[in-house]
Formats: structure tokens, sequence, C-alpha cells
């Protein structure tokens, strides 16, 4: 069965399997979970299996499973425009215009709203209308890491499928097999870090040894007190935009938080990190993050790079 795709989550796979089994498809469902509990991957097996004719659904083998699976099915239809912070209340009405259309290839016609948590009350009232009478051949996938944001007449018409941590022996193994280089203290911190969510802790693990250029500078004359070395990492960044700057602010901001921590007993994911630990005092360290927070609050107001990197040569030094 394809849903075994989806890691953990036993119980909620086979009541689903069960469900769809029995030819019991609701209307809408609500899948909710923290950002990296599998909610897109759940998501798009839940359409296949809808979609999918095979016997055994989804089989993610015949045409329409691998359509749905590569985003390419003219009855998957996703309903975001990810370069506006909310879902506007005129998508969801285009959507629930177009679901009295009928189904292109397949007996039933499928709606996924990937950010539901961020359609306003206009935009969840809008959706109330076609919750309360949808055609029978309509399916909405509604998917939140907060459902407490969804009106409760929204949420009293939706199955919810909630996403639950793995277990950390899954999650190690999976983990060492996504990334068989890192050692085996940065998968446990990376597993602790991301309470049991495979997607956030790939993220952490990705984003732990990666380090934007300037970064390696910054870490070596931070830890040796290198007042001269300190100048040359920053004197360039002078001339730079300040959304070039900011990354990087919170990347050594990031770095210097977790050393702390990591003297403190903390596991630090990073490997940068656990050298700065044992590098710098905690005196050093906290000294550091209060400088570089003061540099990001310099840059949310507005202060030119300039006068931020010629702060840090004084505050660092």
């Amino acid at each position: 069965m394809a849903f075994e795709l989806l890691l953990g989550n036993d119980r909620l796979k086979q009541n689903l399997v069960q469900s769809l089994a029995k030819g019991h498809i609701s209307h809408f469902y609500l899948l909710s979970g923290p950002e990296g509990s599998g909610k897109h991957t759940l998501a798009r097996l839940l359409a296949a299996a809808i979609l999918c004719r095979e016997p055994d659904a989804p089989c993610l083998h015949c045409q329409a499973c691998r359509k749905v699976m590569s985003g390419m099915h003219p009855d998957f239809i996703t309903v975001d425009d990810p370069e506006k912070k909310t879902v506007t209340v005129d998508l969801i009405r285009r959507a629930r215009a177009d679901m009295y259309v009928q189904p292109n290839e397949s007996d039933y016609k499928i709606y996924l709203f990937p950010r539901a948590q961020d359609m306003g009350l206009p935009g969840q009232n809008a959706l109330l209308k076609v919750l309360e009478e949808p055609p029978k051949y309509g399916v909405f996938l509604l998917l939140t890491d907060n459902p407490e944001k969804l009106l409760p007449t929204v949420r009293s018409r939706c199955t919810e499928l909630r996403l639950q941590a793995l277990p950390q022996k899954l999650l190690l193994e999976q983990l060492a097999r996504d990334f068989p280089q890192a050692q085996p203290e940065d998968l446990t911190a990376a597993a602790a870090r991301s309470a049991g969510f495979l997607g956030q802790a790939r993220k952490l693990l990705e984003e732990g040894t990666t380090l934007m250029p300037g970064t390696e500078g910054f870490l070596q004359a931070f830890s040796a007190r290198d007042p001269l070395g300190l100048v040359r990492t920053l004197v360039p960044l002078e001339k730079s935009k300040r959304d070039a700057l900011i990354p990087l602010l919170d990347q050594w901001l990031e770095l210097l938080e977790s050393a702390l921590a990591c003297r403190s007993g903390v596991q630090a994911l990073s490997p940068h990190a656990r050298a700065l630990a044992q590098s710098c005092t905690a005196d050093r360290l906290f000294q550091g993050v209060q400088s570089l927070r003061k540099a990001r609050l310099y840059a949310d107001s507005n202060v030119s790079p300039a006068a931020i990197c010629g702060y840090l040569e004084w505050a660092l030094r």
C-alpha cells in the first residue's frame, strides 16, 4: 500500500485505508500538523487514492497516480498564490465557481489548500458556502499547521487527519538513510530539535552544514578574538544591500546562540556551533549574541549596512 510512503502515523493510515476501501470518501479533509509533519505527502497520496481506479489504490503506477504525484492532474487543483501572504477571498471564490464544472478525467475533483490557516474570515465564509452544499464529486483538502485559526463551522464539516511526531528510532533510521555522511551526533541533535517531525529534521541538517559567504571568516575571527580579522570580514559588507546583510546576521546569530546553548549542555546541531562552544567562553558568546541582536534590530530599523558593520567592528573587537 502506497500510504507507507508516509512514515509513522500507523493508526491514521490504517483508518484511512479502511475507509477508502469501503468507498467512504469525505468531501472535506483537514490535514493538520506542524511544518515538516508530512501534510503535503499525505495530501498527494490521498488525492492519488481517490483518483486512482486500480484495486489497490493508490497504486502510484497508473496514469492518474503519476499525474497526481507530479502535480499535473487536471482534477487535482491547488488553490494558492505563494507570492501573497494570505489566501485571498478572490482565489477561494474562483475555486468555488470552478467546483461546479464537471471533472475532466476522473470521478472526483480535488481542491488542495496548502495554507488553510492563512485564509481570512471573508475567505473562510466564502468557502463555507460550498462546504454546506458540495457537488457529489467535490473534495477539499485543507492543510494547516494550526487548526485553531479556522472557524469552528469550517472545522466541524471536515474529517480531521492529525499527523503525529515519529518515534525517535524510526526518525533516526530515516535521517541516516537521507544523510549518510552526517555524524551520529548531528542526527541525534536534529531529531531532538525537530520534535520528531521528519521535514523539520531534514531542513535542520541541510541548513546546519551550509555556511553563507563571509560566515567562515567571521567565525574564525570571532573565536580567535582577532579584531583585524573581523575588520577584513565586515568592511566588504559595508557596501552590501540590507536585504543581503540580514540573512548573514541571522546565520551568525543562530550559530552563536547554538554555541551558547551547547555550553549549557544542549546538543548543538551544527559542527560549527560545537567548535565555537569549545573555543569561546560563555561570556564571550553572550557578548556576541547581544551585539548581533542589536545589529539585527538596527537592520530592521533601516540603519545603513555601513553603520551596522561599523558597530559590529567595535562591539565584537
